[in-house]
């Protein structure tokens, strides 16, 4: 069975600030398993978010995060993982999944000095069903 939202090339993530406001965001997603996984650098806002709060939704998007009107919206929860390994494996996932395109981005954030910034998975329990 394949997990919802695996397909898609980008999703909105949304991840909740402690006075409960969500913040989306588009993102890479690959399938790992029954779950979902994000690689994603260790120090973003979304990760400390989710270390705090591990409820998440999830929606495809396009690349800049316009959502296209009727799309499902799932929920889910996340956890932060930073072993090297899990990390390692995660990132081949995504280059598999998006070939160049990876190293377009690696690119433009070497560029940007973010390529130094250590990065971690966040993986993602989806429930079948769109809210």
């Amino acid at each position: 069975m394949t997990t919802p939202l695996s397909d898609e090339k980008f999703v909105s993530l949304t991840t909740f600030k402690r006075n409960g406001d969500p913040v989306a965001g588009p993102m890479w997603i690959v399938a790992d398993g029954a779950r979902l996984a994000v690689w994603t650098p260790s120090d973003s806002w979304k990760v400390k978010r989710v270390r705090r709060d591990p409820r998440v939704t999830l929606t495809a998007c396009g690349r800049t995060g316009k959502i296209r009107a009727g799309q499902p919206v799932f929920e889910g929860t996340a956890e932060v993982r930073t072993d090297a390994a899990e990390v390692a494996r995660v990132e081949k996932l995504v280059k598999e999944k998006y070939g160049w395109q990876f190293w377009v981005v690696m690119l433009i954030e070497a560029i940007g000095a973010r390529r130094c910034q250590p990065r971690c998975v966040l993986h993602i329990a989806v429930s079948r069903d769109g809210r």
